[in-house]
């Protein structure tokens, strides 16, 4: 009898075996983390090297574009200073940079793509190249209807403010600042649909809750049309918001598409 007790407590003494593969488990789960993290960082570096590349192509026609930019300003405008030596080199510079940065647009999609691709699903990767010319356009369609449509009204109201009794001298510096953000805001503004589709893809969003929300996503746009709009008169805060509301539209509809499809079964 002593002896059959003690085969059944050393069978069941042995905790240890139970014990060994718990760090194994943190590690397995660690591992896949640090690899995103690589990757992540290998993608950023592309990033940085392609606007690189591209902002020291833009360099070379930089007052061709820094002419370009004062046009929306019109005959309110004549001409630019600059208050410190080193300032209108730093403008050169800034332009070509921001040059770089939206001739960049589709390698930049394309590295955002590929950073995401491979939690997708074999028949989602298909979109890749839909999603880097969407992209691009949207963002291309932004910076116009800045160039075109929201600069010249803002400067002409903010240029005429003073009447005939101030005349304006802006440095170039202050006056690309300016420039520059309407355009890049714009810009990314008008992703609101390639956003809006892929988060309801993934079955973050759908339709039916931004069809009910329209009233907070009206608020949102007051308030970033406010941020973004570098003016305070209604008038271009309208101007703003019109095509935001436009966008919200075109994102509820891309959402109802972009939406899983379920299956008679689930």
């Amino acid at each position: 009898m002593s002896t059959k007790t003690d085969v059944t407590e050393v069978t069941t003494i042995p905790a240890s075996e139970s014990v060994q593969p718990q760090p194994l488990a943190t590690d397995e789960r660690k591992f896949p983390v640090v690899e995103h993290l690589d990757e992540l960082r290998r993608r950023l570096w592309v990033c940085v090297l392609v606007i690189s590349v591209a902002s020291t192509a833009s360099f070379g026609w930089a007052g061709a574009l820094i002419d370009w930019l004062k046009r929306p300003a019109g005959t309110s405008l004549p001409t630019l200073a600059f208050f410190s030596p080193p300032e209108a080199m730093l403008a050169y510079l800034k332009v070509a940079v921001i040059s770089g940065l939206i001739l960049s647009t589709p390698l930049l999609l394309h590295e955002l793509w590929a950073f995401i691709s491979p939690g997708l699903t074999p028949r989602e990767r298909r979109y890749g190249l839909a999603f880097v010319w969407w992209g691009t356009g949207l963002f291309m369609a932004g910076v116009a209807f800045a160039y075109w449509g929201l600069l010249p009204i803002s400067l002409k109201f903010l240029l005429g403010f003073g009447g005939g009794q101030l005349t304006p001298v802006i440095s170039i510096s202050k006056y690309l600042s300016f420039t520059t953000m309407v355009l890049l805001a714009c810009g990314a503004v008008f992703e609101l649909p390639l956003a809006i589709g892929l988060l309801a893809k993934i079955g973050i969003v759908h339709a039916t809750m931004l069809r009910r929300k329209w009233r907070h996503a009206l608020v949102i746009m007051m308030i970033a049309a406010a941020i973004l709009t570098p003016t305070t008169d209604v008038a271009t805060m309208i101007l703003m918001v019109v095509p935001m509301l436009a966008l919200y539209e075109a994102s509820i509809w891309v959402a109802g598409f972009a939406a899983p499809r379920r299956t008679h079964g689930s």
